[in-house]
């Protein structure tokens, strides 16, 4: 715990049964007070490596996409009683080491949610990022700046720590199963008037780590392009953003 608030680790994993235990070892279980992963119809033995460890697994028996996959995180999360979720890929991609500074500053009231950024400083190329990616990042960054009206370094880290209310008010069951589920969760984060905080964040990409491919790049990038102008029109009043209303509404 922080501040007498509960920390949950969510794991949302597809085939990370060679990189899951690293990740797994390196969360300081000192705050941590719940890890749960959940299982994306892995063909590997993700799910095995995870019970031998002792984490709280749920298993997915259809694959349900990476927004899917979170849903299904947030819902246990909040379930098992959690004050903060930190969202943490198991690839091994980004350092656990980083989850009590992001816990720590909503537990302590500074902010609702709390990115990990490859961009501030100058880790993300050095650590590998691939130029092509580098650039779509900075350029639908810039984008979503403009017509959302905000201000971060980057949209597009999937490390990430969230406020049970955040949680609890969001519309996430209207949002994608697919990649763009973490750009219209932001944007909704935005929408609603919660505050974003960013801390730098080193990464490293390597075979093991998962990433998406070129085409699948572009077609999370449409949809991060399509968010950023449904967020502009429903501001403008000329659209009503699904994605935009309260829970239940």
């Amino acid at each position: 715990m922080l501040n007498g608030k509960k920390i949950a680790v969510v794991l949302p994993a597809y085939n990370a049964a060679k990189t899951l235990e690293m990740t797994y070892s390196e969360i300081p279980f000192e705050f941590v007070d719940e890890v749960i992963l959940v299982d994306d119809a892995s063909r590997d033995d993700t799910a095995e490596v995870a019970r031998r460890l002792g984490i709280r697994t749920i298993v997915h028996e259809q694959n349900t996409g990476y927004g899917g996959n979170q849903k299904t995180c947030y819902r246990a999360a909040l379930e098992h009683g959690a004050d903060i979720v930190v969202m943490l890929h198991p690839d091994y991609q980004y350092t656990p080491k980083l989850i009590t500074a992001m816990a720590a500053m909503i537990a302590f009231g500074e902010f609702d949610a709390v990115l990990a950024s490859r961009i501030l400083g100058v880790g993300a190329l050095k650590g590998g990022m691939p130029l092509y990616k580098y650039v779509a990042n900075r350029f639908l960054t810039l984008f979503e700046n403009l017509l959302l009206g905000h201000k971060l370094s980057e949209y597009h880290t999937g490390y990430r720590a969230f406020s049970r209310e955040i949680l609890e008010s969001l519309p996430l069951d209207k949002n994608s199963d697919d990649f763009v589920f973490d750009n219209q969760m932001l944007a909704q984060v935005v929408w609603f008037g919660y505050r974003i905080g960013e801390v730098s964040c080193p990464t490293k990409y390597f075979e093991e780590a998962s990433s998406i491919n070129f085409s699948r790049s572009v077609t999370y990038g449409l949809g991060v392009l399509k968010t950023a102008v449904q967020f502009r029109l429903a501001q403008m009043g000329v659209l009503t953003g699904r994605i935009f209303t309260k829970r239940g509404c």
